[in-house]
């Protein structure tokens, strides 16, 4: 399962939605870079469905995004990998 996580502009929380694919969940991706690319001028709103939960759907106008990032969330364990960057010092 791979995440998609968005940070909003004067939000203290990020959005998330679950894919299976990580296809699916580079293809949102790419769209939104894409719109935060744009002009700010412009107000595309973007709708986001979630696998993990049926019924979630998020629509977020595109110039509001500051941030946006994918993490795969691992079944071993119940964990996930930490999203953002990290550095591994051994």
């Amino acid at each position: 399962m791979y995440s998609l996580e968005i940070s909003l502009r004067y939000s203290p929380f990020p959005l998330s939605i679950q894919k299976r694919e990580f296809e699916d969940v580079k293809r949102i991706y790419d769209e939104i870079k894409s719109s935060m690319n744009e002009s700010l001028e412009s107000s595309n709103l973007i709708e986001l469905k979630c696998e993990k939960v049926q019924d979630k759907l998020i629509a977020v106008r595109t110039k509001e995004i500051i941030s946006v990032q994918i993490y795969e969330k691992s079944s071993l364990a119940g964990g996930s990998k930490k999203p953002g960057f990290s550095l591994n010092i051994d």
